[in-house]
């Protein structure tokens, strides 16, 4: 706090990122992967080097290599073998932090409560210092075909109990008035919008002890998939009834 001014994080309840950040071991080769300045925010406001980043949904390593960017240990699991080994293989060079990446479904809270403890204890912690979440949209996009996989799941109401009991377990292990960030959106399907976002973050504030401290909305122009198809989706929208999505949310939470 004492040199506050000078200091770039990101205060404001919306976040305008005008592209992905690259360099580094960051490669834009996953659908629904991190924009990399979205941890790299959450991280340096709610940790300090040294701490531990526990991570639900690891997927490509975003989360990952911004924490060995910050110098904070790093506990990640996924239900995709293939992206684990992936990341496992970028990572093989670090030697800076303390990290793992477990392939797990973080659905089982027995086998996930098991890869926390096993964790925490080869490295003499007793608990993580932040937990940060960025789950699949339901079915839009499907990482794998293992049925337990939350993105093969198309019902609104399983795939939120699902996920809240998933964020309950790793609740177990934050400390107090340790932070947690969930990032999400909303959905189009059957011709409505389902507001998955607030879905989840009614869910969380309704299961688990927190004080909710922010609800920011994120955009980013530089989307991969959208380049050079900005008039298609526009005519797309005017002829049906409908608005496209250009924005997430990202909801910070307490633990009391």
């Amino acid at each position: 706090m004492e040199d506050w001014k000078q200091i770039d994080i990101n205060v404001d309840s919306l976040w305008l990122i005008p592209e992905r950040a690259k360099g580094g071991k960051h490669k834009n080769v996953y659908h629904g992967n991190f924009v990399p300045q979205i941890p790299n925010q959450l991280i340096r406001r709610y940790t300090s080097v040294g701490d531990t980043v526990l991570e639900l949904f690891s997927g490509s390593g975003t989360t990952l290599y911004e924490c060995e960017n910050l110098q904070r240990d790093y506990l990640g699991f996924d239900i995709n073998e293939q992206i684990v080994e992936y990341v496992n293989e970028k990572m093989q060079d670090c030697t800076s932090i303390n990290y793992a990446i477990k392939n797990i479904d973080v659905t089982n809270s027995i086998e996930f409560s098991i890869g926390i403890e096993e964790w925490l204890s080869q490295y003499n912690k007793k608990q993580v210092d932040f937990m940060i979440a960025h789950p699949p949209y339901l079915d839009i996009i499907k990482f794998t075909n293992d049925s337990r996989d939350l993105s093969n799941i198309p019902n609104v109401s399983l795939f939120i109990d699902k996920l809240t009991n998933a964020i309950a377990t790793g609740f177990q292990y934050l400390k107090k008035n340790g932070y947690f960030a969930i990032v999400a959106g909303d959905i189009y399907k059957n011709s409505e919008v389902v507001p998955l976002a607030f879905m989840i973050m009614d869910a969380v504030r309704q299961n688990l002890n927190v004080k909710m401290k922010g609800v920011i909305v994120k955009n980013i122009e530089g989307n991969r998939g959208k380049l050079g198809t900005q008039d298609i989706w526009k005519y797309r929208a005017l002829k049906s009834d409908y608005f496209l999505f250009k924005h997430e949310y990202i909801f910070v939470f307490k633990k009391m």
